[in-house]
């Protein structure tokens, strides 16, 4: 098995763990880097009677392709990491859990989304999603700002922040894959992502596509994330590529499959029946998005990166969050960057504010959701560069960024 260097805590382990106890089937999912076989070793390590099967080792993926049955069954748990390479699995791994529907049988990663899954293990498998590191994983906070948003609306408060402008960039900069976050040195952090990106094209892309032109996919990554926080108006990328629409949309559903990049659906609802149902996009990972934007003509898009950094970071806390609740943006004539909304159809509406200060204006979009959705409006906060939290009129409040992962979890209910 393999070693663990400077492991650092994933919230999704817990999950893991849950699910083991009473579903057949465990994969953990997410882009390449994130630390998903690190996370399956360390929750293997605690079984009994566990075994691991790396099938990025030719012989063993030549193994699993010639014998599926017999390399699937084990007594214990068994861990395939990347099971996308080898389809011939998932319906040996069907037979084998049907006729033996014990828990715990098999945890899965892989490093993009697993299409053939739903249609193979329906109703036997359960899908944790691992993000790169969060600023709360990766600074040892509590990251549980969507459950008390919940719980608590706008008095929610923040403990002062120390934070300002520049440390959030630096922090944007960093990003959240394992390796990035460890390399001391921005020459050093550039020197992965730009391995990251070749690697992705050479083997994650090609394994879900076959792209005629890898130079144009190349140059949409770039145009992608020179938006990221943008609204997807793929037909004005398609002019600067020079390519069909539809090309740059397949372009994107692919790397999106392979976790670059994320869609947040437009929300809307009868009381907002004018909202832009355009989807937003973001990079799973804001450190690799600002490499992207480095050394172009014009200057980095701080706002869309700043955007991007708090929507993902609330994207990653939707992964664990004890309220079951969902990400959106809304748009009309005005607009809000995040919308979280829980099963029950309550609102907590984001905006995100590179500057150190805030104004009245700056809750406009909010103001102007909360007025149209009337009791389903739990709370709208605008979150900046700032150290302070406080109250702008009822249900309005601004908070540091760093609330995201300074504020407490809340207790499990009994």
């Amino acid at each position: 098995m393999r070693k663990a260097i400077d492991y650092v805590p994933r919230r999704a382990a817990g999950l893991v763990f849950e699910a083991l106890v009473d579903t057949r089937v465990v994969v953990v999912n997410g882009a390449r880097q994130v630390g998903k076989s690190t996370l399956a070793e360390v929750v293997l390590r605690q079984t009994t009677n566990g075994t691991a099967r790396y099938l990025d080792d030719p012989v063993t993926r030549a193994a699993a392709a010639e014998d599926p049955i017999r390399f699937v069954r084990h007594d214990g748990l068994m861990l395939i990491d990347e099971v996308q390479r080898v389809p011939e699995l998932w319906l040996a791994i069907k037979h084998l859990v049907d006729r033996d529907p014990r828990p715990g049988r098999f945890l899965l990663t892989g490093s993009a989304r697993l299409r053939s899954l739903p249609d193979a293990l329906p109703g036997r498998s359960e899908t944790i999603e691992l993000w790169p590191l969060s600023r709360g994983e990766i600074d040892s906070e509590p990251d549980g700002f969507v459950d008390a948003a919940f719980a608590s609306g706008a008095d929610l408060r923040a403990a002062p922040g120390h934070l300002r402008r520049k440390d959030y960039l630096a922090r944007v900069a960093r990003g959240g894959y394992p390796e990035a976050v460890h390399r001391e040195t921005t020459r050093r952090r550039e020197r992965f992502f730009e391995s990251y990106l070749a690697d992705l094209m050479a083997r994650d892309v090609h394994q879900v596509a076959d792209i005629e032109r890898a130079a144009d996919m190349r140059r949409l990554i770039s145009i992608l994330a020179a938006q990221t926080g943008g609204l997807l108006n793929a037909n004005r990328i398609a002019g600067q590529l020079g390519l069909s629409a539809p090309t740059v949309r397949r372009y994107i559903e692919i790397l999106e499959t392979v976790y670059l990049v994320r869609l947040i659906p437009a929300w809307s609802a009868n009381a907002t029946t004018r909202a832009i149902a355009i989807p937003k996009l973001i990079f799973i990972d804001t450190g690799l998005a600002h490499y992207l934007t480095t050394g172009v003509a014009t200057d980095a898009p701080v706002g869309g990166l700043i955007e991007n950094f708090v929507l993902s970071e609330v994207a990653r806390q939707l992964t664990w969050s004890r309220i079951p609740a969902r990400l959106y943006h809304y748009r009309d004539q005005n607009e809000v960057d995040g919308v979280i909304e829980d099963n029950s159809g309550q609102i907590i509406g984001i905006e995100a504010k590179a500057s150190e200060t805030v104004r009245a204006d700056d809750f406009r979009g909010l103001k102007l959701l909360q007025r149209r959705l009337d009791g389903k409006f739990r709370a709208g906060f605008v979150l900046y560069c700032g150290p302070e939290s406080l109250s702008f009129g009822d249900g309005l409040a601004c908070l540091p960024i760093s609330a995201l992962w300074s504020t407490p979890d809340l207790p499990a209910a009994p």
